[in-house]
């Protein structure tokens, strides 16, 4: 008797007495994904798990945190010289004063 997945086309291997289907993602792009990609998997995951499963479904939830990770790191490359040049961290406090400039420059990056 043929199954629904065979009569869809679906192709199975066996390993050992058991006959696994042939499935095969169709977006294999490697996606670089950083700590805020992994904060929006997190959250997806725990307090959206509907919106998770579809995505993960349609295979775009890999591409959506991909691309929310890159929108969070270039806000902060706007940001953080924004903060400082505000707050006068500047290039001469560094030069003057190393430790305070990395004492400020962290609480910027804390506070961004």
């Amino acid at each position: 008797m043929e199954s629904l997945l065979e009569r869809m086309g679906v192709t199975y291997h066996w390993e050992g007495d058991v006959r696994i289907p042939d499935l095969v993602l169709s977006d294999t792009t490697d996606y670089h994904i950083g700590k805020y990609g992994h904060m929006r998997h997190s959250y997806l995951k725990e307090h959206r798990r509907t919106l998770f499963s579809i995505m993960l479904t349609n295979e775009t939830l890999a591409k959506h945190i991909a691309d929310i990770d890159a929108a969070c790191r270039n806000r902060l490359d706007t940001i953080i010289p924004a903060m400082a040049k505000q707050e006068g961290v500047t290039e001469e406090l560094k030069a003057a004063d190393q430790m305070e400039w990395v004492c400020r420059m962290s609480s910027i990056k804390n506070r961004a």
